[in-house]
């Protein structure tokens, strides 16, 4: 599958936030966590050119793109990558090993959400934008994980009320469930334009064509659903910090506020309990001129800490 690019996002701030805190007496080990489009990592590279780096994505799209993205600008020797989804945190340093050697790792980054490739391939199912098969799988490979489509179509309504309402905070989580249990009746609802129209039809008319578009909350549920992003997210943040060495950093860009609460729920208490000293209290926000250039970026929140 042709990989579509992706805008980096908060690149300079991220990149910075680590590598302020580098010390002249180590040859410093970096993980990305998430490897996406590549532009964070290569970036970290760049600005640090004595440093090591493993990057981790479970989208093979992303690991072909960035192998030849490293070759391209000479740093492929610098670079471990490695197939998964952090959520194997274990399984990732044990395979990286060999390679760290006896460097310390100065720093974790992660930016946890949808690369734009990723939303813009139709195939994938992550947006309404496209009709597409209604997967939203990051790792879209593997046959055993359940699809949205799995979800939709064979979830209770009283699941997919909870899931609409705890991952999307959907005020009309009931009726859009409603309306779902109703429609697979008939057939099974297999593409995203399906789904997007009944939930589009579940909303009064006089609340369907506001800022949002009405499928945004339930789709950003279904995917948050089928890739245990929050359950990820709250396991991998103290098996990081565990790992940093000493003045080693730990950097996490959300975009929305399940995620963000989480983060900054989880930092504070590592903060209060002295393992970690937070970089500043309130996240670092993307420039105005970022915003102009890609829209996306407006909902990332990038926070920091420091192992102590």
């Amino acid at each position: 599958m042709e990989f579509k690019g992706h805008e980096t996002v908060m690149k300079s701030e991220l990149i910075e936030s680590l590598l302020n805190n580098e010390s002249d007496e180590i040859d410093p080990v970096y993980f990305d966590l998430t490897l996406g489009g590549g532009g964070h990592s290569l970036e970290l590279l760049k600005r640090s050119p004595t440093s090591r780096l493993v990057s981790v994505d479970q989208d093979q799209d992303a690991l072909d793109n960035a192998s030849d993205f490293f070759k391209e600008n000479g740093v492929s020797d610098r670079v471990l990558l490695v197939k998964s989804n952090f959520a194997n945190f274990s399984h990732i340093i044990k395979m990286s090993e060999e390679f760290i050697g006896k460097r310390k790792i100065a720093g974790f980054m992660a930016d946890i959400g949808v690369s734009s490739h990723q939303f813009d391939e139709e195939k994938r199912g992550f947006s309404f934008r496209f009709d597409g098969p209604l997967d939203m799988r990051m790792n879209y490979s593997g046959d055993e994980s359940e699809t949205a489509a799995d979800v939709v179509n064979n979830y209770s309504k009283e699941e997919l009320v909870d899931i609409f309402k705890k991952y999307g905070e959907e005020k009309l989580s009931s009726k859009i469930a409603q309306n779902i249990c109703d429609a697979r009746i008939e057939s099974q609802i297999k593409t995203t334009k399906e789904l997007e129209n009944i939930i589009f039809h579940s909303y009064p008319k006089k609340w369907r064509f506001g800022r949002t578009h009405p499928a945004t909350r339930v789709f950003q549920a279904l995917r948050i659903y089928v890739n245990k992003e929050l359950e990820v997210l709250e396991e991998m943040i103290p098996l990081a910090i565990d790992k940093l060495c000493s003045g080693g950093r730990l950097a996490i860009i959300t975009f929305h506020s399940l995620e963000d609460r989480i983060v900054k729920h989880r930092f504070r208490d590592f903060d209060k309990e002295k393992q970690v000293k937070l970089l500043k209290r309130k996240p670092f926000l993307p420039s105005e001129e970022e915003i102009k250039v890609n829209p996306r970026s407006r909902s990332a929140k990038l926070r920091v800490v420091t192992k102590l």
